[in-house]
């Protein structure tokens, strides 16, 4: 991706945004900058056509290529989870605010509180993490968040289904919202 013509600051975000994904996903800064370097050079978009279009795009290509490795990594890793029916006491919706946590708190957080954040993620399992960051921070929807599993998660990946999604994904807001509890930072942030 150049900047053929398009404004330095347009592509400096644009890289801003990716390096923030890869390194959560990741949970490494080095990494996090091969993958968005290798993710830009490759890239088949035109940024000055519609930037926002183009951030989808390699987005997309980045946390395709992040679970890529992360499978990699760990072999089987992103094998489809067994998920019960939820756990009453915690959550029993996958939507951030039934965790008490709100969408400008989880910005904040992510900005003044990285590294809490960062090593909260480091200590899930590889699929949690990608799905906690595909559905909370890209917005990305159940079947969406299924999909890119299904196509980027490796072999064993092949179950994963808008509905185990979900239950991994409410065990992430359950394991984040006593996390923060316990660490008083949603009362602060």
């Amino acid at each position: 991706m150049g900047n053929q013509g398009c404004s330095d600051q347009l592509v400096q975000d644009t890289a801003a945004r990716l390096f923030q994904t890869a390194a959560l996903l990741l949970g490494d800064g080095d990494e996090a900058v091969r993958l968005v370097e290798e993710t830009m050079a490759g890239a088949e978009v035109d940024p000055c056509a519609d930037g926002s279009q183009a951030t989808l795009v390699l987005q997309g290509q980045l946390v395709h290529a992040a679970i890529r490795e992360l499978s990699r990594r760990e072999p089987g890793s992103f094998a489809a989870a067994e998920t019960s029916g939820g756990n009453a006491l915690c959550i029993d919706d996958d939507d951030l605010s039934v965790a008490g946590i709100t969408s400008s708190q989880l910005s904040q957080l992510l900005q003044e509180g990285r590294g809490q954040l960062r090593g909260w993620l480091e200590h899930l399992p590889a699929a949690q993490r990608a799905v906690f960051v595909e559905r909370a921070m890209l917005g990305h929807d159940n079947a969406a968040t299924a999909q890119t599993l299904r196509s980027a998660g490796g072999e064993t990946a092949a179950g994963w289904t808008p509905d185990k999604i979900s239950g991994v994904f409410r065990q992430a807001l359950c394991s984040l919202a006593n996390s923060l509890a316990h660490s008083g930072a949603v009362a602060a942030v």
